[in-house]
């Protein structure tokens, strides 16, 4: 046995696969215990794919804005282009391609630090010891540490049962041979907006139906605005405060299926072509025998832990969706990461979520870091907020960018900066000083000091934190 001990990992998404990365570094003898390829579904069928899709639609609204940059798009005969056209097939392919070689690099950098990976069904036999089913042949694999990182799936609703031809999961559409005449998108959470959006880009049409009063309702409200003020500028239909009853199948005389019709629960009936739910995911612990070896879970399923990833089971940890911190492939890595360090004795800080960036891909993007407005509120908190439309950059300018803004939340009297949103094209990329600055209990003043270059988005962060100076 290895001197730092025997680590088993069931899952190969972020939190398994930084996990053993870590581990290994560590000196551990590490296996992973995957049933449906390295990097999970974050690789496979979730985060990369879908923002693949999204930077393929981000490119079509890019040629749509070219004439008002003053460039006229012409054929080969000298003719007007008056849209773009997307060949779904080939970029479902391309899609799944970045899927599948971004899982092969993941492979190859496991290998690279000895880590073993094993396909198949995991099951805890007790604190020690993990089943592995493979086919027709189990084996039992000791281990002085386990690390539970089984994600989840979508969600699914007995009126709404999941076809993969008209209805679909975010885990299937990719899988369609041609583009929707009319996709319908139940649910306007992140998921459902990001999906809706890239397909709107990519030229269906797009009905969203919503539950609430407006769209991303976890959200800071502002920017949720922005978003759902651009989704109908740009032709998307959205029901609010519109909740779905069933979804089903529309078929002709002989039985062959024409479309979709989505019944609401004040009865009215969507029609389309195809539909996509979007209506949550469900932790993937069953069958993991939890029960039987004492790790204790919440109702819904999801993995109890504490903030460095232990379960009530001493060895056993978890990390990622299947825990329902964060549903945030950051946030499965890092705790990942923390549970080998602490429990293979290196130096460990517990997980801080007030510290955690996150980023919706719509366009423009919404990054948000530390404290949201909504939790200022509700927590009477004495705070100063500033924000700045972001038309007023002359970088924006340039680039067309006529939506979005950067707000700062920060603590009144010292400055401190406790939160932020940037809502712009590459929001994702912009977040990055703000988090630095949360992170590190910046003031608006220090921040508002950093040299930024002219022109730039990033003059925007560094002007927002400016109008918050105090001056009393």
């Amino acid at each position: 046995m290895n001197a730092r001990g025997r680590v088993v990992i069931v899952g190969g998404g972020p939190g398994g696969y930084e996990a053993a990365l870590v581990a290994a570094h560590l000196g551990a003898e590490v296996t992973i215990v995957e049933r449906d390829g390295l990097g999970g579904a974050a690789v496979l069928t979730d985060c990369v794919p879908s923002k693949t899709l999204i930077a393929t639609a981000d490119y079509m609204s890019g040629i749509a804005l070219a004439p008002e940059l003053g460039v006229d798009l012409r054929d080969e005969d000298g003719d007007a282009i008056a849209h773009a056209r997307a060949d779904l097939p080939r970029v479902n392919q391309r899609v799944l391609d970045l899927a599948l070689a971004q899982s092969s690099d993941i492979a190859r950098r496991l290998d690279e630090v000895g880590v073993r990976v094993l396909p198949g069904e995991a099951h805890l036999i007790d604190a020690q010891t993990v089943r592995v089913r493979s086919g027709d042949d189990e084996s039992d694999l000791p281990a002085d540490v386990i690390l539970l990182a089984t994600g989840a799936s979508p969600r699914v609703m007995p009126t709404a049962q999941p076809d993969g031809e008209r209805i679909l999961t975010w885990q299937q559409i990719y899988g369609l041979a041609e583009l929707p005449e009319h996709l319908i998108v139940v649910g306007s959470g992140v998921t459902g907006a990001e999906l809706a959006q890239a397909y709107l880009g990519l030229g269906a049409r797009v009905t969203l139906v919503s539950s609430r009063d407006q769209v991303l309702p976890g959200e800071d409200t502002d920017a949720a605005a922005v978003i759902e003020d651009v989704f109908t500028k740009r032709g998307m239909t959205v029901l609010s405060r519109s909740r779905m009853e069933a979804t089903e199948v529309v078929r002709d005389t002989a039985g062959v299926a024409t479309g979709v019709a989505v019944t609401l629960t004040d009865g009215r009936v969507v029609e389309g072509s195809h539909a996509l739910l979007a209506v949550g995911s469900v932790p993937q612990t069953a069958g993991l025998g939890l029960a039987e070896v004492g790790v204790q879970t919440a109702e819904s399923g999801h993995i109890l832990i504490d903030r460095v990833s232990r379960t009530s089971v001493r060895g056993v940890y978890a990390a990622g969706d299947c825990t329902g911190v964060l549903p945030l492939a950051s946030v499965a890595a890092m705790q990942g990461r923390i549970a080998m360090a602490h429990a293979l004795g290196d130096a460990v800080s517990p997980l801080s979520l007030d510290v955690v960036s996150a980023n919706i891909f719509t366009d423009p993007e919404i990054a948000t870091v530390g404290l949201s407005q909504k939790d200022a509120d509700a927590k009477g908190l004495s705070i100063d907020v500033g924000i700045l439309p972001l038309s007023r950059n002359p970088r924006a300018k340039m680039l067309g960018i006529t939506d979005g803004f950067v707000k700062f939340l920060a603590e009144k009297g010292s400055g401190t900066v406790l939160g932020g949103v940037v809502v712009a094209p590459r929001a994702s990329e912009l977040i990055f000083p703000v988090t630095l600055a949360v992170a590190h209990r910046l003031n608006v003043d220090q921040l508002a000091s950093a040299f930024t270059v002219y022109p730039s988005l990033t003059g925007s962060i560094a002007e927002a934190a400016r109008r918050l100076h105090a001056t009393d």
